[in-house]
């Protein structure tokens, strides 16, 4: 693993956006200055023995994952989750009829030396998808065109859905986003999503999660042409879901109306998550020790929010790094994690997203930071495994 500059294609900033990276906030370089979002002026290098280990690694981790959630649903450990207590029957219930999930995200720590080492999973509302899966792609085909890239993204989402005609409800499949989402990246998102299973033989519906529709009559959620909904992939946390009456309505609505990604993601999609896998697996090589509520024997540590996004709320103690950010998030507790600095390379730290799509590893993206935490000043950077 290795970072190395490069020259970044002659129009980059119109093919990229042609491509549909239409959002991005400027990002920071190691000293503080902008640098784009997307940024081709830099990408990584892998060994493919290095992506071998790290598919072995997350897939291990999707599978341990899975098992987690069996744990907590088996000990009704759903108060340690700051879930509400009228949630937990149809979580457990979502959970054992094996909702059909279809993506998540890892977020590693990974420096070729050592194991990779989980930091969170992303398993409910992942983005930074469209980059990793589409426009790194481009970029390595017009750059790179004789070497490879870990991404089979799109390929496994067509086949993914795909897998799952059979067992949604109808092959009618709605796509919604919040549209409070100004950037407009969690609209891109689900629309590429929505082609995907277009792809794979879906009749789709894109619509904001606000324009969605109850029958009160027929008891059932409708679109804007009142036609029912009976699959929707939603881009839209199950934390905010569950914070209303909206969400007893989903929870109610549950098997007729199948919810992607599931309601047992709400369990996966918790950073409490972290502690549990900690206690389920006590010195597993892809973990760190990570505790609910308090640090326990951990001197040097990161604080997070159970439910807390884009670096939020996090706090720093240790080996003279101290640092904390801001936000909105912790009122549902945190979560005590080993402190384990990314790498440095030319003073930008990596954090590794690793992608699963259906239950095999799909995919790679990049983005880097010169702080400590991976926050909303990352910028994406592509990656390329060069042939011998």
């Amino acid at each position: 693993m290795r970072r190395t500059r490069t020259t970044p294609r002659p129009g980059w900033q119109a093919i990229v956006e042609s491509q549909g990276l239409v959002y991005g906030t400027p990002a920071r370089d190691a000293n503080g200055s902008a640098r784009p979002y997307w940024d081709e002026s830099v990408h990584y290098e892998f060994e493919m023995d290095e992506i071998l280990a790290l598919e072995a690694d997350v897939e291990l981790l999707h599978s341990m994952c899975l098992h987690a959630v069996e744990q907590v649903v088996l000990t009704e450990r759903y108060r340690d989750f700051g879930l509400p207590e009228w949630s937990w029957q149809a979580i457990a219930d979502s959970w054992k009829r094996s909702d059909p999930h279809v993506y998540g995200r890892f977020d590693l720590r990974y420096d070729a030396r050592r194991p990779a080492k989980l930091l969170e999973y992303n398993a409910d509302t992942p983005t930074t998808l469209l980059e990793a899966s589409v426009v790194q792609w481009h970029w390595l085909t017009d750059r790179y065109p004789d070497d490879d890239q870990w991404n089979s993204l799109h390929e496994k989402l067509v086949e993914r859905w795909g897998e799952l005609a059979d067992v949604l409800p109808s092959s009618e499949l709605h796509f919604s986003w919040s549209s409070a989402d100004a950037s407009g990246e969690d609209n891109v998102t689900t629309a590429y999503m929505q082609e995907t299973a277009a792809e794979a033989g879906f009749d789709t519906v894109g619509l904001a999660i606000e324009e969605i529709g109850f029958d009160t009559e027929l008891e059932r959620f409708v679109d804007l042409e009142e036609s029912p909904v009976h699959s929707i992939f939603k881009l839209y946390p199950w934390e905010w879901v569950l914070d209303d009456e909206f969400g007893k309505r989903v929870a109610a609505s549950l098997p007729a109306t199948m919810w992607i990604e599931p309601l047992w993601k709400s369990i996966l999609s918790n950073k409490a998550i972290l502690a549990v896998l900690w206690e389920m697996y006590p010195g597993h090589p892809n973990l760190l020790p990570a505790y609910l509520d308090q640090p326990n024997e951990l001197t040097e540590y990161i604080r997070k929010p159970k439910l807390g996004r884009e670096g939020a709320n996090m706090t720093i103690v240790g080996a003279g790094m101290e640092t904390a950010t801001g936000g909105i998030y912790g009122e549902e507790g945190y979560v005590y994690q080993l402190l384990d600095p990314l790498p440095e390379f030319d003073g930008m730290r990596p954090a590794l997203g690793a992608w699963i799509v259906g239950d095999t590893s799909a995919g790679l993206g990049i983005r880097e930071t010169s702080g400590l935490i991976t926050d909303d000043g990352a910028a994406f950077v592509p990656h390329r495994i060069p042939q011998k």
